[in-house]
């Protein structure tokens, strides 16, 4: 057998290889040859009889990039070495909603970690307003660089200070990492130059005339400009060595769209899906229940433009069938948040009423529809449109009647109320096509899928956007799916793989697939880790002027996050018993003008909130917090 290239050693010849030493106790052990004919090793010593098939395995793995023990004991040597280095920073951000101008700031600044290594390294030898403007020059280089260049009488001068004062950020900002991976974040035009003056010491005697002249000659040769954007965006990759999305990119703000694009381009990102992510993954996937939630959101805040002109999907069907079914209907109670006061524009702003309040009742009736075939899970209470009584206008819920606020239900048969009528059920199945022929959109949601998860384990901290479904006692909610019992970590797991299933499934979905049902649990279920909540009280709020039932329990998770116990038992449930481990959150936003602190459980759990969504800074008082 000649393995003198690699160590790809074939199964059935190392079993022979066993069988013969085991049977020949007086011949000499035989020996394999793994690099070369002088580097020979002992079977024994590398293969005890029970492991040799599990370690064949990932020897054969290995064998693919490491073809030689010499080429396997330096990158041993490599990543050993790299465990000395510095940790690289990791920037956490939760709860986008759309916000795109908002979410580039907090990106390109690393949510404040570029001002304090410039305060670090500059401290007292730059004016306060001059480490500013250099801060914003490395987070906006080409906006800022034009205002600066148009208030500078010698250009010259001051390019050859400024790029002085990025390299020697950009130095501090590379010290963290190897020369190897460096060289990999340099821009391709002036990779040679920047690595030059990184590693040049220009302090040094005999080094100062060539620093000096490397920078003049940018500047001769009108290259200064480009070269200052390339340092700085340079700085802002180096600043932050990897970026966590901890849910909630769509929904509210009208942008999530150019988002998913700016985290596509990222070097370093992974991404824990929130409720809102599952919402627009499930309308891809084909849930008509989903697609109606998704449009009925997009209307409610005044962002169908992103169906329509980001992800092209034609709302011209439901435009039709609103105003052919609502055009007596003022729809008052359906007016667009975020639309512009003192609108001209009456026609549009009516129109949108009415293709909110549509699509609104399609999707009670199919959540309906969902609900009644799953009786497990628990939620015949959301049950409404069968409580209405359209002779007095009420509707009962929970053992109390109550006055509804709009009582025009022109789609709505008393006698089967959650019936789709011949033309929501076309409406919704023109939509679906659309859906799932959208070519942008399924690109956006596969590179969910790709870089997300329901839960991240990442350099021993514990990533979850929503929860971990507990009961009152503290013990973790079990939960049945198709006949087995879940909780804990088995059951974001379980839900996770219905997620995939569904979707790379969603060409052969039918309404009778209880795992597409799962799917749309995953939204407003009383169990979902994703939502948390015993209820989505979306009816009542449009319905029922009484706040009282527009009240939707936390689950009991969001109780016991203030106790180190309670966290300390959850990173157990997730192999993370770790002392310094922690468990970061969003979904919830953070009081802070009742007091309430991001900080719990004496520093066990982080909520990050990023409070982005406009809507949530009257309930916050700040807009949020990043890590």
């Amino acid at each position: 057998m000649d393995t003198t290239d690699n160590v790809f050693i074939e199964e059935d010849d190392v079993i022979q290889q066993k069988k013969i030493t085991d049977n020949n106790q007086n011949k000499k052990k035989e020996k394999l040859s793994i690099s070369s004919p002088e580097e020979e090793v002992n079977y024994s010593n590398i293969y005890s009889a029970g492991k040799i098939k599990k370690n064949l395995r990932y020897l054969k793995l290995l064998s693919q990039n490491f073809p030689t023990i010499a080429r396997a004991s330096t990158e041993i040597i490599n990543l050993e070495a790299i465990l000395n280095l510095p940790k690289g920073t990791e920037h956490y951000i939760s709860d986008v909603h759309g916000e795109y101008e908002t979410f580039v700031h907090i990106l390109n600044n690393g949510s404040g970690v570029i001002k304090r290594k410039i305060d670090d390294i500059f401290k007292n030898t730059l004016r306060e307003a001059e480490k500013k403007t250099l801060a914003t020059l490395v987070y906006y280089p080409e906006k800022k660089l034009k205002l600066l260049l148009k208030e500078e009488e010698n250009t010259d001068e001051w390019y050859r200070i400024t790029l002085q004062r990025l390299i020697e950020i950009c130095r501090a900002a590379s010290s963290k990492y190897t020369r190897s991976k460096v060289r990999k974040a340099l821009p391709k035009d002036f990779a040679y130059i920047i690595e030059e003056l990184l590693h040049e010491n220009e302090n040094r005697f005999d080094k100062i005339e060539y620093f000096e002249k490397i920078i003049d000659t940018i500047i001769e040769t009108e290259r200064a400009s480009k070269f200052i954007v390339a340092l700085c965006k340079l700085i802002q990759r180096l600043s932050v060595d990897h970026l966590h999305i901890v849910g909630d990119i769509f929904d509210r703000g009208p942008s999530p769209d150019k988002i998913i694009e700016k985290l596509i381009k990222h070097h370093s990102v992974d991404i824990q899906w929130g409720n809102h992510d599952i919402l627009w993954m499930g309308a891809a996937s084909g849930s008509k229940a989903y697609i109606a939630t998704v449009l009925r959101i997009c209307a409610r805040y005044n962002n169908l433009d992103i169906i329509e002109d980001s992800y092209g999907i034609n709302t011209l069907p439901l435009a039709t069938f609103a105003m052919e079914f609502y055009s007596d209907d003022p729809c008052k109670y359906f007016e667009a948040k975020n639309f512009p006061d003192g609108t001209t524009d009456k026609k549009k702003f009516k129109l949108i009423k009415q293709m909110h309040k549509a699509i609104s009742i399609i999707q009670f009736k199919l959540e309906g529809q969902i609900i009644k075939r799953n009786s497990n899970f628990n939620m015949d209470d959301r049950l409404l449109l069968d409580k209405i009584n359209l002779k007095n206008n009420t509707i009962a819920i929970e053992g109390k009647t109550y006055n509804l606020l709009d009582s025009n239900f022109p789609t709505i048969d008393k006698k089967d109320p959650f019936k789709l009528i011949p033309e929501e059920l076309e409406l919704i199945n023109k939509l679906q096509l659309s859906f799932l022929n959208s070519e942008k959109l399924q690109r956006h949601i596969k590179f969910l899928f790709n870089k997300g998860s329901m839960h991240l384990a990442f350099n021993s901290n514990l990533l979850i956007h929503g929860c971990v479904p507990m009961e009152k006692d503290g013990s973790f909610t079990d939960i049945q799916i198709s006949g087995k019992t879940y909780h804990g970590i088995a059951l974001l797991n379980k839900m996770e793989t219905i997620a995939r299933k569904c979707y790379f499934n969603r060409n052969n979905q039918s309404c009778e697939n209880n795992e597409f049902d799962w799917l749309w649990y995953l939204w407003c279920g009383p169990n979902s880790p994703l939502f948390g909540k015993n209820k989505m009280a979306t009816f009542e709020r449009y319905f029922v002027k009484e706040k009282e039932i527009h009240k939707e329990t936390s689950n009991a998770y969001f109780n016991f996050r203030d106790s180190e116990e309670a966290c300390n038992n959850i990173l157990k449930e997730f192999g993370l018993a770790n002392k310094k481990s922690h468990i970061i959150n969003g979904h919830i936003p953070v009081a802070v003008k009742k007091g309430e602190s991001p900080i719990k459980a004496n520093g066990k759990l982080l909520v990050i909130d990023g409070g982005m969504a406009k809507a949530y800074q009257k309930i916050t008082g700040i807009a949020g917090y990043t890590l």
